[in-house]
């Protein structure tokens, strides 16, 4: 895994602030809140699989939401008592990436939404898959 000085020359700020020191990017100011392409979302730092377009949804609270992880042994949860709140802080397991929070008021199946920043995440598109590596999750986008 890349040291934070190595981290800083490849992320850009808001990148390395949201996944190293556990800021939150503004809401409806990010790359993926209303971008709905099929493909998966990787982890910025260590592109460990974490979400997949096909359990995004449209929550209307500025950030991409997804029902459930890819893998749920790739994301671990925290309690997150900052800014005078209770809630479930959710991090890559790999990198240990800040990634963003889960609540349970998302849609079924699951109930849950996992609120994650833009800056934590890379998008791999469904077309691209196999040229970088993820072809064995092609079989998510087949009907």
């Amino acid at each position: 895994m890349k040291q934070k000085a190595d981290l800083k020359k490849v992320l850009n700020p808001i990148q390395y602030k949201v996944t190293q020191e556990d800021a939150t990017e503004r809401p409806f100011d990010n790359e993926f809140y209303d971008f709905f392409d099929e493909g998966l979302y990787v982890d910025i730092v260590s592109g460990e699989v974490l979400f997949s377009s096909k359990d995004k949804f449209e929550s209307n609270c500025g950030w991409p939401s997804f029902t459930k992880p890819v893998h749920e042994e790739n994301i671990t949860e925290h309690f997150d008592t900052s800014f005078g709140m209770r809630r479930t802080e959710v991090r890559s397991k790999e990198a240990d990436s800040h990634l963003g929070h889960v609540f349970p008021d998302g849609p079924p199946p699951t109930g849950l939404r996992y609120c994650i920043n833009s800056a934590a995440l890379s998008f791999i598109s469904k077309a691209e898959l196999k040229e970088k590596g993820y072809e064995e999750y092609k079989h998510l986008f087949e009907e």
